[in-house]
C-alpha cells in the first residue's frame, strides 16, 4: 500500500488507534487484574513470602524488584534502539517486535504460577518491556505523521482512544471475573487468567490497523559501530548542554526526584490495595479494586484540566510545588488506610493529582528547552530520566517493605521524595520564564 500523505486524517487516525490497542496492558495488566491475580496466588497458598536464591522475599517486594529490573532494561535499550531505528528507518519493525513480544507475554501470563515463579516473573517482565519498548517507537512516529499544529490534537486523541478502549475491556473482564460461572469458569482465578489472553489478542488484533497505514522508512543503510551508540551520544550531548541552561538542569533534577515517588505510587497502588485493604471477601476485593482504578482514571481527566487552569494562572513551577505538597498529604493519609471507603477517598485524590502532575511535568520541560531543532534528543533524555527514577523508586519501595515487613513504611518514605522534589522546585529560576 502506498504511504498516506503526512497530516492526512486516515494516517492520523491509524496512529492514534495504536493507543486503543496497547492501553489495555496498562489498565488490565499493570493496574488491576494482574495485581489481583498475583495476590490471589499467595492467599490460596496461605503464604506471604517466596524463597529465591536462598533469600525469603515478600510478595510485594518481589514484584517491585522485577518491575524495577524491567524498567532498567527499557531505560538502557530505548536510546540504543532509537538511534538504530532512526538511521536504518526501521522503526515500524521495532514497533511490531515490541508489540508482539508484549502481547504474547501477556497471553503467557495465563500460566503464571508460584510453583514456577522465576519463569513466570520473566514473562511478566517481557510484557512490561514489550509495552514500554513499543511506546518509544510509537511516540517517535508523531512528528513523521503529523504537522506541528496537529500534534497536540492527535496526541490527545490517542490518549482518549486508549482510555476508552482499555475501560471497555476492563469492564468486560470485571463481569467475567465476578460472574465467572456465566462463562464456564470454576472460580475467579481462571477467569483472571483468561483476561490476560484477551489483552494479548486485543493488543495484536487492533494494532493491525495502525500497521496497515503507518509509513515504513526502510533504507539501504547498514548498521555499524558508530550508529550503534548514536542514541547514547545524543544523551551525552544533552547532558553537556544542560550546563548552559541552569533552569532546565535544576528542573530536571527536581523532576527526577519527585517522579520516583509519583511513578512508584501509580505502579504499586493496586498491589497495596489488593493486600492491605480489608475488603471482606474475594468478590468485593475484585469489584472494589477495579472500581477504585476506574475512579482514578476518571478523576485524572478532571485533574489534568484543573492543573492546566492553575498553571495558566499561577505558573507551572508554582503549581507543581503545590501538587507535590498534596502528594505528601496523600501518602501520609495512605499510611492509615484500612477500609474500602478510606481507600476510595485516597484514590480520588490520587486521580486528581496524578493526571495533572504528569501532563504539567512534560509541558514544563518543553517550555524550558533551549531554541533547538533537536527536541527528540532532549525528550529521549527526559524519558530515560523518568525510567531510571522508576527503577530507583520501585527498588526502594520493595526493599523497605521487605526489610521492615510493612508496606506502609515504604509509603511513608515516599513523602521524603516529594518533600525533596518540592525543595528542588523552589530552586528553579523562573523570573524570565512563563513557568
Amino acid at each position: 500500500m502506498a504511504n498516506l500523505e503526512k497530516g492526512s486524517k486516515k494516517l492520523l487516525n491509524a496512529w492514534a488507534f495504536y493507543d486503543w490497542a496497547n492501553s489495555v496492558y496498562s489498565l488490565v495488566i499493570s493496574s488491576s487484574i494482574f495485581p489481583l491475580y498475583y495476590g490471589a496466588l499467595f492467599r490460596i497458598k496461605g503464604i506471604e513470602e517466596v524463597v529465591l536464591f536462598g533469600q525469603s522475599i515478600r510478595s510485594e517486594s518481589l514484584i517491585s524488584y522485577v518491575t524495577a529490573l524491567g524498567f532498567l532494561i527499557v531505560a538502557f535499550i530505548s536510546p540504543l534502539l532509537s538511534g538504530i531505528a532512526d538511521y536504518m528507518g526501521n522503526k515500524k519493525w521495532f514497533l511490531k517486535f515490541f508489540c508482539y513480544m508484549g502481547a504474547l507475554s501477556c497471553m503467557g501470563l495465563y500460566f503464571f504460577s508460584l510453583d514456577n515463579i522465576i519463569f513466570s516473573l520473566f514473562i511478566y517482565m517481557l510484557a512490561l518491556i514489550g509495552f514500554w519498548g513499543s511506546l518509544v517507537f510509537y511516540n517517535s512516529y508523531l512528528p513523521d505523521i503529523a504537522f506541528a499544529e496537529q500534534q497536540d490534537k492527535v496526541s490527545a486523541k490517542g490518549y482518549s482512544m486508549g482510555y476508552i478502549g482499555s475501560v471497555i475491556l476492563l469492564l468486560l473482564n470485571l463481569v467475567m471475573v465476578l460472574k465467572f460461572d456465566w462463562f464456564g469458569f470454576e472460580s475467579e482465578v481462571p477467569a483472571m487468567q483468561f483476561s490476560f489472553v484477551l489483552v494479548g489478542l486485543w493488543w495484536i488484533g487492533f494494532s493491525q490497523y495502525s500497521y496497515k497505514y503507518l509509513p515504513s522508512f526502510d533504507n539501504q543503510n547498514r548498521l555499524n559501530k558508530e550508529v550503534f551508540f548514536d542514541g547514547f551520544k545524543e544523551l551525552k550531548k544533552v547532558w553537556i548542554q544542560l550546563n548552559d541552561n541552569i533552569a532546565l538542569k535544576r528542573y530536571l533534577v527536581a523532576f527526577f526526584v519527585y517522579s520516583m515517588a509519583v511513578q512508584t505510587v501509580m505502579i504499586a497502588a493496586a498491589y497495596f490495595g489488593e493486600k492491605e485493604i480489608d475488603w471482606g471477601s474475594d468478590s468485593k476485593r475484585v469489584s472494589g479494586l477495579i472500581t477504585s482504578i476506574l475512579l482514578i482514571q476518571l478523576i485524572a481527566v478532571l485533574g489534568a484540566y484543573l492543573t492546566s487552569k492553575a498553571s495558566a494562572k499561577f505558573g507551572n513551577i508554582q503549581t507543581l510545588i503545590v501538587i507535590n505538597a498534596i502528594w505528601m498529604v496523600i501518602c501520609g493519609c495512605a499510611y492509615f488506610v484500612k477500609t474500602p471507603q478510606e481507600f476510595y477517598f485516597v484514590a480520588s485524590f490520587v486521580g486528581l493529582v496524578m493526571g495533572g502532575i504528569q501532563s504539567l511535568s512534560r509541558s514544563t520541560y518543553s517550555k524550558l528547552l533551549p531554541n533547538t531543532e533537536d527536541t527528540t534528543s532532549f525528550f529521549s533524555f527526559y524519558d530515560v530520566a523518568e525510567k531510571i527514577g522508576i527503577v530507583i523508586g520501585m527498588f526502594i519501595y520493595g526493599y523497605i517493605a521487605d526489610v521492615t515487613g510493612k508496606v506502609q513504611n515504604a509509603i511513608l518514605f515516599l513523602i521524603v521524595f516529594f518533600f525533596v522534589g518540592l525543595l528542588l522546585l523552589l530552586r528553579v529560576p523562573r523570573k524570565k520564564l512563563s513557568v
